[in-house]
């Protein structure tokens, strides 16, 4: 199985450096250097264990805090396709081969090799997931019910001319470009075809970063459907005590993913994720003059100075997926939990998992773990890895009820 990773779009030329030899489809060489390209093409590797291809300026992260651009490069075949809007940049690349860069390019290719085996399996699954259920995939959904109130969630939009885009929309793919070591390569080696199952289908595996110590229901961040495997789980081992929202934010309490080991993260983490570091517990705060910019920035609406920010619903992990927020003119309901954080930060907001405090004028914000929180952990599965938990009890941990086949 190829799988096709869309690494640009609308470009008027691309530029690509070529290591190694490339033939086009008339059988056309092309020799190792520097190609410019301004309509449609394909180059396939003469040699593909060898050769590559370069791009540079590939934008990562994308409106996200940690959006940068990046030189990268990649195996397997190079292909452009002609659009309305310009060229589209296309790497047609085996399924394993995308595996192995994408558990390298999410997390460190240095990772325990028991979370790369982990990582491989569901990055496995997420990707065949939609073809095995084609009539649940996600879709997202931007609909505003009335005048004050939005709800809108980002869901597994199909790419027109490609399966997978290379960025945190769909899984990060750096191609070769974060070094891959022996524990990823034998990572997808020990679990070659494996996908993760439930009740004899391919299991939707969503991941996040952080959960911040209690993974978050499928409903609160897509649509309203309750899947059985992505429930909210306590990121630790068996625990009994109940918390409310308010008080396990404001608490700094016990899990996997609650770790400041500087040593592990830096083993865990790529390079620019190692920037966050308050990913468990974290703290914002914005005048409602702030506020109010914000709000007419991301979502077209002159609510006036803020006044009020209050947690209409609440998933398990503490995530707001209906948040109304009151100004001096109007007001607004949003949902679900990437609004949410969209809104609310000039570029998202850590999570949705957040309490609201006044404090000498400001609204401050104290919110917990770092993404959707949906499925697996990675910071917490990382934790277990050294904890000496193999993958199959990582996955059983975080997708309740699933199995491992192929």
């Amino acid at each position: 199985m190829n799988v096709s990773v869309g690494l640009l779009e609308g470009q008027s030329a691309v530029e690509v450096e070529l290591t190694g030899r490339f033939s086009d489809a008339s059988g056309r060489p092309y020799a190792p250097g520097r190609h410019r390209f301004t309509s449609e093409v394909t180059l396939t590797p003469s040699e593909p264990s060898s050769a590559a291809f370069t791009l540079d300026g590939l934008t990562i992260g994308i409106g996200f805090h940690w959006e940068r651009k990046e030189r990268q490069v990649f195996r397997g075949a190079f292909r452009l396709l002609k659009r309305e809007a310009g060229l589209t940049a296309i790497n047609d690349v085996s399924l394993e081969d995308y595996v192995t860069s994408v558990i390298s390019s999410e997390m460190r290719a240095s990772c325990p090799l028991e979370l790369l085996k982990a990582h491989a399996v569901i990055s496995r699954s997420w990707l065949k997931f939609p073809t095995s259920n084609p009539s649940r995939s996600a879709k997202g959904r931007h609909e505003d019910l009335d005048s004050h109130e939005i709800l809108r969630w980002y869901g597994r939009e199909a790419h027109r001319d490609f399966d997978v885009c290379a960025d945190d929309h769909c899984q990060r793919y750096q191609g070769i470009t974060k070094a891959f070591s022996p524990s990823a390569a034998e990572a997808v080696r020990a679990t070659a075809g494996q996908v993760l199952h439930y009740q004899g289908g391919i299991c939707d595996t969503r991941f996040s970063k952080c959960c911040g110590g209690i993974t978050e229901r499928y409903a609160t961040a897509w649509e309203d459907e309750e899947i059985p495997y992505l429930e909210s789980v306590y990121d630790g081992p068996a625990d009994s005590r109940a918390y409310s929202p308010d008080a396990w934010i404001r608490l700094n309490p016990p899990a996997y993913c609650n770790t400041n080991d500087s040593e592990l993260l830096s083993r865990i983490l790529p390079g620019f994720d190692q920037e966050t570091r308050d990913f468990y517990r974290w703290r914002v705060a914005y005048t409602p003059e702030e506020l109010a910019d914000l709000i007419k920035s991301k979502l077209a609406l002159d609510l006036g100075p803020i006044l009020d920010l209050q947690a209409l619903a609440r998933g398990a992990s503490g995530r707001i997926y209906r948040l109304k927020i009151t100004g001096q003119q109007d007001h607004v309901i949003i949902g679900k939990e990437l609004e949410i954080r969209r809104a609310l930060s000039t570029t998202h907001l850590y999570s949705s998992a957040f309490v609201v405090d006044r404090e000498a004028g400001r609204f401050v914000l104290r919110g917990a773990g770092w993404g959707h929180g949906v499925g697996l952990c990675q910071i917490g599965a990382a934790v277990m890895a050294m904890a000496g938990h193999t993958y199959t009890e990582i996955l059983r941990h975080y997708y309740r009820g699933t199995s491992i086949g192929e």
